[in-house]
């Protein structure tokens, strides 16, 4: 009964542990994003690039895409501000578990397990501004659907540092009815490439 009731409470501290690191972790995140509009920008590209998908006036539609060109620069412009802002942060409160699931203080306990979230960002932030720039010269949907793409891992990225990879996985089927495996073979070679080899996914 003392064992049963000792393992109770070590499971309650644990999770406790975990729930006000994850808390932590979502207020150092949330406070780097809110100095800039990623997240409306996103919504913008979003809905634009589906109303371009249902114009049936050709002129038209090319009037949207190069709207949403602008937009992706713009994005594409604060993600990596926003990226440089964030790598200023300590290594210490950066780190991002490679397991599936959460455990707390993993990073200084076993740091080999971890990466470094400040690289991941600056993965994306590369990544982002290479499809907008379309320097390869996507067609317009190709080109919106690798940049889709772009983001959505990036928002994946976020999810793992705030929650776990497996949580951030079910966020992203759940969201957008795309998995984590389809999402990476969608993005450019070179960000699947450098994702792969930092997180070992």
């Amino acid at each position: 009964m003392e064992t049963l009731t000792l393992l109770t409470l070590i499971l309650i501290g644990a999770w406790l542990v975990k729930s006000s690191e994850q808390r932590r972790r979502i207020a150092l995140l949330g406070g780097q994003l809110g100095n800039y509009q990623i997240e409306k920008l996103m919504e913008n590209l979003t809905d634009g690039y589906l109303r371009c998908l249902g114009e049936d006036a050709a002129e038209r539609r090319e009037q949207v895409w190069r709207l949403l060109d602008t937009t992706e620069q713009k994005l594409a412009d604060q993600f990596q501000n926003f990226a440089t802002e964030f790598a200023r942060l300590p290594e210490q409160e950066t780190r991002v578990s490679r397991l599936p699931v959460a455990i707390p203080y993993l990073q200084t306990l076993l740091p080999a397990t971890t990466f470094d979230l400040r690289a991941l960002f600056a993965i994306h932030a590369r990544g982002i501004a290479a499809v907008a720039r379309n320097e390869r010269g996507r067609a317009p949907k190709a080109k919106a659907f690798m940049m889709s793409a772009e983001l959505f891992l990036m928002q994946h990225s976020c999810h793992w540092y705030c929650k776990s990879r497996s949580v951030a996985s079910a966020r992203l089927l759940a969201r957008h009815q795309t998995s984590h495996a389809q999402v990476l073979d969608a993005v450019s070679p070179e960000t699947r490439e450098a994702y792969r080899a930092l997180t070992g996914v």
